[in-house]
């Protein structure tokens, strides 16, 4: 089973927590945010030391409230490249509709490069409405009274740019006429001729992967069929299952071909682990807490099973205790119980690609080093 790393990359915070403050009263310098993403930098070398596959990164613009505050994460993500010696760089997730198609392309192809094929072409359509349109686009967020216009223009921009960006990547020479971009423009003069086509400087030197986050029908089918990896994340047990299984048939039915065991999908479980289950809840809980009051607003509930038994109404906000035992999208405990609730997700679906976020919002980056060591060292053995 390989197994990644994925961090919020936050500032520290003292007062992380369900109660005040409200997340958009905060706001944290220059000074804060540039230690933190040191901070993060420091977590990724000593990802690759203690022998994780993968470390992911995520893209997020103009968070004051201290959550996510790397803008660009290809470019921390090269930084991080020279730092370490073979530990894959993915981006959880690298938002497309937000980015100029070609832009992204040229800067995954150098980031890929340098790094003598470790980048990973993590993509998606974004969360925040502050960000979406302020960069180009709009999204459906929950807290966005427009949302299903937006969240169609959304779709459209992104299945555009991410035809560009292929092409781009994937060929000598590309042109790429639709309705929102048109690469090349018609008319522009070239040493006595017109432009008819463009060449990406540079291209990736290896192969590469395409992974989107998976958190619609939709989305699913579409990631399926497009042959990319699917990435699974706060979604009720049952719902990650069901989905899995959809995931496979879809292929199978584009491809004629079954999955491997594993193949082509990633599980995302949140985990803490502790000298004893009710040290790691205490330690968890203002971090479970405050991840749910940032996100709850944006719709991220959608995941968890209701009391009917079907997804839950947006906009809710979970406990730990439903978060861990009702829809098992947290493992939390003794390095026993943590490696038992990973384990029973590789019996359930198959699980090859495993992706661990073990610091929660807020949370001090010498918490994050305990656990990433204590993952490796103490949790991981169990489950292989």
């Amino acid at each position: 089973m390989k197994t990644g790393i994925f961090l919020f990359g936050g500032v520290e915070m003292s007062d992380a927590g369900a109660g005040p403050p409200a997340p958009t009263d905060r706001r944290y310098g220059a000074s804060e945010v540039w230690r933190a993403t040191e901070q993060i930098l420091d977590m990724g070398v000593l990802a690759d030391r203690l022998g994780y596959d993968s470390f992911w990164l995520t893209e997020h613009h103009f968070q004051h409230e201290g959550y996510e505050i790397v803008p660009n994460g290809i470019l921390i993500g090269a930084i991080l490249a020279e730092r370490t010696e073979r530990i894959r760089i993915g981006m959880a997730f690298n938002i497309v509709p937000q980015w100029h198609p070609l832009k992204l392309a040229e800067d995954f192809a150098t980031l890929h490069n340098i790094s003598r094929g470790r980048g990973i072409l993590g993509v998606g359509r974004g969360t925040v409405p502050r960000e979406a349109e302020t960069l180009g686009t709009k999204i459906g967020s929950f807290d966005n009274p427009d949302r299903k216009d937006a969240d169609d223009l959304n779709r459209q921009m992104f299945d555009e740019a991410m035809a560009v960006i292929r092409r781009a990547l994937d060929n000598e020479t590309f042109s790429f006429h639709g309705d929102i971009y048109d690469f090349p423009p018609a008319g522009i003069p070239d040493r006595g001729g017109f432009v008819e086509e463009l060449s990406l400087l540079p291209r990736p030197l290896y192969p590469y992967e395409i992974w989107q986050a998976i958190t619609s029908p939709p989305t699913l089918e579409q990631v399926a069929r497009s042959g990319w990896g699917g990435v699974f994340w706060n979604n009720h047990h049952s719902f990650t299952k069901m989905r899995w299984e959809r995931f496979a048939e879809i292929h199978a039915e584009v491809t004629g071909n079954e999955l491997q065991r594993g193949a082509n999908r990633a599980l995302v479980l949140c985990t803490c682990v502790d000298d004893s289950r009710e040290a790691a809840v205490a330690s968890v809980r203002n971090g479970h807490d405050e991840f749910w009051k940032f996100l709850g607003p944006y719709g991220w509930s959608k995941g968890y099973m209701g009391p009917d038994g079907k997804p839950s109404p947006p906009g809710l906000i979970p406990t730990l205790e439903d978060s861990m035992d009702c829809q098992r999208t947290w493992a939390v405990g003794t390095p026993a119980d943590v490696a038992e609730v990973i384990a029973s997700y590789r019996s359930d679906l198959g699980l090859e690609n495993l992706i661990l976020f073990p610091g929660m919002p807020g949370d001090p980056y010498s918490k994050v080093a305990e656990q990433l060591h204590r993952l490796s060292e103490e949790v991981l053995p169990l489950v292989e």
